[in-house]
């Protein structure tokens, strides 16, 4: 059954995100001396970030301000493509978005950002399959040099990881860089951790937030152990948090606890976003998702300019209740893009003829607290 959230509800949930997101234009590098790592770690890099909480829909970075809401009769594009080839259906998907995409990058730097959460499980893991699919598009409307593959890997060295996973044989095909974001310059923003509802210093790529960078988000379809689904949105918050100095940020992302990610990462989406998603599921992870979860033979690809309305058409896809992923769920109530699967427009295959129901991970009872108030101290 539906969640009767309401707007209301929204802000409930998400205000001390919110007021730490705000607070992100007086955070100061002083705030590192207790992050893992510290600001040791890397000397002579960027550690303030004034100015860099803000930025809707159109463009991220400035001024800490609110994001336009969607219209509520606003509708959105999503491809779906069906099949095994996973370069030629992600190919074929974004072939239907060229001249938006084309005309929207423009000179702008183009970041191909994979999704490596543990080397050691290749379906953990953004396919090279999927990368090599995206860089043939980009290929075809002429900005394929301006593009990078850059990530911040969660376990082990970025291009370690790369290299593991076969990324180089693509990236040279192409002739585009690879880019290990940990060993880039870096701002800081605050994040609300629930148990105690204090912000903490994440160190975030300044090339992500960066106004001239075009996001391109390659996920995968997975499920997960803290907020029941990862896809296009989830793959760039993370990814953008780093791990410098021996001490990685990511994990206050988390929030200390399911109302603390999904709160984070409602909180974060307006200028943390892809403007384009690539969700490859021609093969998932479901289960003990993101991370250690199994291999579902799928065989699908998602494509949108609306990356909200693109998770939205994954969670369909696994058979998952959009009620119950807090984090998009929140997104949807703010209007960040289209969540209600009625007004997006799904070109290519049908989703009726590709729905799979994923196991959810073992822990999906804790997981759903996020639906309740946090408990009075």
């Amino acid at each position: 059954m539906a969640l009767e959230h309401s707007r209301r509800n929204f802000l409930k949930y998400t205000l001390a995100g919110g007021a730490a997101a705000v607070a992100a234009a007086r955070w100061s590098g002083a705030a590192l001396a207790g992050a893992p790592g510290g600001a040791a770690g890397a000397p002579g890099r960027a550690a303030a970030a004034p100015g860099r909480a803000g930025g809707g829909r159109a463009g991220r970075g400035g001024p800490a301000v609110a994001p336009t809401a969607l219209p509520l009769d606003t509708r959105s594009k999503v491809a779906l493509t069906a099949g095994t080839d996973c370069a030629n259906m992600a190919f074929t998907a974004l072939q239907t978005f060229e001249k938006e995409v084309a005309a929207a990058i423009g000179d702008k730097r183009v970041i191909l950002k994979p999704n490596n959460v543990d080397i050691s499980n290749n379906i953990a893991c953004s396919d090279p399959k999927n990368l090599e699919g995206a860089l043939e598009f980009l290929k075809s409307i002429g900005k394929i040099k301006q593009t990078i593959i850059a990530e911040s890997g969660m376990v082990g060295p970025t291009l370690d990881g790369f290299a593991k996973l076969g990324y180089p044989a693509v990236a040279e095909k192409y002739g585009v860089k690879m880019v290990d974001l940990d060993k880039e310059d870096f701002t800081v923003l605050p994040a609300m951790d629930e148990t105690d509802l204090r912000p903490r210093p994440i160190r975030v790529a300044k090339m992500i937030l960066d106004p001239n960078t075009y996001l391109i988000s390659a996920a995968r379809l997975k499920t997960h152990d803290r907020c029941i689904a990862t896809l296009s949105l989830k793959n760039i918050i993370l990814g953008s948090a780093l791990r410098v100095g021996g001490g990685s940020d990511k994990g206050n992302f988390h929030g200390g606890g399911y109302h603390g990610i999904n709160c984070n990462l409602a909180t974060f989406a307006p200028f943390l976003h892809p403007h384009l998603a690539l969700i490859d599921g021609v093969q998932g992870m479901e289960g003990n998702g993101p991370a250690h979860g199994t291999t579902i033979n799928h065989g699908v690809c998602v494509a949108s300019l609306d990356w909200l309305a693109a998770d939205r058409v994954g969670l369909e896809l696994m058979g998952i209740d959009p009620a119950k992923v807090g984090y998009l769920y929140f997104c949807g109530q703010d209007g960040q893009g289209q969540y209600d699967l009625s007004k997006i427009d799904v070109v290519g295959a049908a989703i009726r003829d590709h729905i799979k129901t994923y196991k959810l991970a073992p822990n999906i009872d804790q997981q759903l607290t996020w639906m309740q108030p946090l408990p009075k101290a």
